[in-house]
This record gives C-alpha cells, structure tokens and sequence, in this order.
C-alpha cells in the first residue's frame, strides 16, 4: 500500500444523511397518499417522471431506490424509504429516471395534484425541509467528485456504501457501485480498492464491502 496513506477516516464522519428529516417527510406522505396510487416495483425495475403526459412523483413509502440521469445513466443520488422523489425538480426531469435498487413500494401521483395538497393543508414548512435535505444530498454529491483525486472519490463513495442498507450493499460490488456513480474507470477504481484491501484498510469478500475499518483521507 501506498506509503501516503495517512490519516484514518472516522467512520462515523457525519454527512447531509444523517440530518434527514424523516417527521417531515412522513407528515407529507401522510397527507398525499390518499390520492396517489400505490405500486410494487422489482429490483432493476424503472419509472419515470411522465405518464401520458402528465408530471408525476413518487412516494417512497419502502425499499430504496436511485435517480439516474439519461443517457449514460449514471446514479446522481440515492435515497431509502421515506422520501418522496419528483418534487424538487419541478422544470426539469425528462433527462432523470428512477431505478428500484431492491424490491421497493411506491405511490404514484401527479405533480399538480403534490402541490395542490401542499397548498390545501398548509405543509410548506415540511416541504422546504424536505427540499433542503434533497438539495443538500446532490450538493454534497457533487461536491465530492468535482475536481477531488480518484482516490477522495473512491473514499467518499465507500462511505456512501456502508450507509446503504444492508439489501443493497450485499448484492452490490464496491466496484459496481461506485462506477456507477462516478466516471471513474473500472480498472483504477479495482486496483486503489485491492490496494485498500491490502492493506487490510476494509474487508471485502467477492467484491461485497463488508467493513470499513479506517479509510486515510490521503492517497
């Protein structure tokens, strides 16, 4: 292993994750889910943000999911139940779509009818909560893989990794999952990983993350 390797990460390092706001977005679910429509959706299974032409958004009332961009279809975030997805990017979806990363529930309804029950019952304040939390998450997102070192961006996603359910992160490799997320090449994202497993930095098993021990926030 590289000898500039220093510094371990905690791994409780905090991140926008932890500060979901999981009452707002059960008050909204509560008050929109009578008027959407409830659907199980398989892993690998997608939906998208129009149907018949019309707007829609999605509760995300089990499971987990992630939103994908259009065309080379790489992960721009990704969220586990609750959340509500198509509500913050009201002017422009066509390019997104979602993915059930396990099997997942969902409730579908138009995007008229989201905002209009916003309306009725007064949850703005709710909304804008949520609206911070999904703004941060892409922020953060972003933030992270823009101009850093391959080697911060392998960093920052095996962190993401650990935080995904257990589900998602048994049936997922390391490697799957950060190059979809990520525009790194798969031969440099395998050869820092086998570096770091050298190193007994994590513990892996058939390409699984099973643990991250310390990961240095150097390469």
């Amino acid at each position: 292993m590289n000898t500039r390797l220093t510094t371990p990460l905690n791994n409780n390092e905090s991140s926008v994750l932890d500060l979901k706001p999981f009452s707002h977005i059960d008050m909204l679910i509560k008050h929109v889910l009578p008027a959407a429509n409830r659907m199980i959706i398989s892993r690998g299974e997608t939906v998208h943000y129009y149907k018949d032409d019309v707007r829609q958004c999605f509760l995300l009332i089990q499971g987990s999911v992630a939103l994908h961009r259009r065309g080379d279809g790489i992960v721009l975030n990704s969220e586990c139940a609750p959340f509500i997805l198509g509500v913050s990017s009201q002017f422009s979806s066509e390019h997104l779509y979602v993915r059930a990363l396990e099997t997942a529930e969902i409730a579908r309804v138009s995007l008229e009818s989201f905002n209009q029950i916003v309306s009725q019952h007064d949850l703005w304040e709710h909304f804008s909560k949520l609206l911070i939390y999904t703004a941060s998450r892409v922020y953060e997102h972003c933030a992270q893989i823009s101009q850093m070192s391959a080697y911060d961006i392998i960093r920052f996603q095996l962190v993401e990794l650990m935080q995904e359910p257990d589900a998602i992160r048994q049936n997922t490799t390391a490697a799957a999952y950060i190059k979809s997320r990520t525009y790194l090449s798969r031969s440099g994202i395998m050869r820092i990983l086998a570096e770091l497993r050298t190193g007994k930095y994590i513990t892996m098993e058939r390409g699984v993350l099973l643990e991250i021990h310390h990961l240095p926030r150097k390469y």
